[in-house]
């Protein structure tokens, strides 16, 4: 199969004003991945799996990720030229090394989300090809196209996706929660998610839950 960088290039060469950008993967995997451009996400999917030489035709995972607002602390090399002479240069002294001075920069990193999809090929036997979606923030409502028009796979994972980190998909056929109940608030998987002090909803309440629900609801006092 194609290097993620050659699958690339021929993406450019086909939508030249799509963004797309490889990102390097520094744990054991070592697997890097394609970020995408929501705007030609769709398009880039249907050609990943109808290309003759990929035809990446099944989804086998779909992930959220939570990208808070942090801080990164980069050193950065700066070169700092000598003082001029005071009096004329000896021609026989020996060069002066210019002197390098490393500096440590914080670096502010607006927060987002990601959507991470595994590609295979069952046709062609190879993957994964590892593609990523984001939004440009953390705001709500967080929203990213769905893929499930492309990939069938797709359709309950964008949905586990969005019931616990709050991505709206655009096009999804039946985007409703799938683990939590209708009526729950929230996000449970994103970074500043705040359980509830109140456990009322637990049916049967044990360890860290029961201590919480009996300060919501002490036991009676004792019969006498």
């Amino acid at each position: 199969m194609e290097s993620l960088e050659q699958i690339r290039e021929r993406l450019l060469a086909r939508f030249p004003d799509a963004a797309l950008t490889v990102i390097a993967n520094p744990g054991p995997a070592g697997q890097p991945s394609l970020l995408v451009g929501s705007p030609h996400a769709a398009s880039i999917a249907a050609f990943l799996r109808d290309d003759p030489a990929l035809r990446l035709d099944y989804c086998s995972n779909v992930t959220g990720v939570d990208w808070p607002d942090r801080e990164v602390v980069e050193t950065i090399k700066r070169t700092v030229p000598p003082p001029p002479p005071a009096a004329p240069a000896d021609p026989s002294a020996p060069p002066v090394t210019p002197k390098v001075i490393e500096e440590k920069v914080k670096r502010h990193i607006p927060g987002y989300f990601e959507v991470v999809y595994h590609l295979y090929s069952m046709a062609l036997k190879h993957g994964p090809v590892i593609l990523r979606t984001r939004t440009a923030d953390r705001t709500d409502p967080a929203s990213l196209p769905s893929l499930t028009p492309i990939w069938r796979a797709c359709e309950f994972q964008e949905r586990e996706v969005y019931d616990l980190f709050g991505i709206r998909f655009t096009g999804h056929p039946d985007l409703r929660r799938i683990l939590m109940w209708d009526e729950f608030k929230d996000y449970p998987m994103r970074k500043d998610y705040v359980e509830p002090d109140d456990y009322e909803w637990e049916p049967t309440p044990h360890g860290a839950v029961l201590d919480k629900a009996r300060r919501h609801y002490p036991a009676p006092p004792e019969s006498r």
